[in-house]
């Protein structure tokens, strides 16, 4: 199929996908807020995966929870460290 066969559509797909690879370009200039976000992100995404291995290793909800508590203390608000979901 050549270029000039494109229906408008499949080229607003093109057009989508090249925006998001670039995007998506590592050496992007991020402000220092964008930067500490991204890292408190990761750092409560690594406290909510050691608390799920602590649930995995049989230990009761109520020390994973207060385990997830100390790991999170002024990272995130709450204290569930910033996700909550039902039970």
């Amino acid at each position: 199929m050549s270029l000039r066969r494109l229906s408008w559509s499949a080229w607003g797909s093109v057009l989508m996908l090249a925006a998001a690879a670039a995007a998506a370009q590592p050496g992007a200039t991020l402000s220092d807020h964008v930067k500490k976000d991204i890292e408190r992100h990761r750092a409560m995404a690594a406290a909510h995966e050691a608390a799920a291995r602590c649930l995995e290793s049989g230990k009761s909800e109520e020390v994973c929870v207060k385990e997830l508590q100390a790991a999170c203390k002024g990272l995130a608000i709450g204290k569930h460290c910033g996700m909550r979901h039902v039970h």
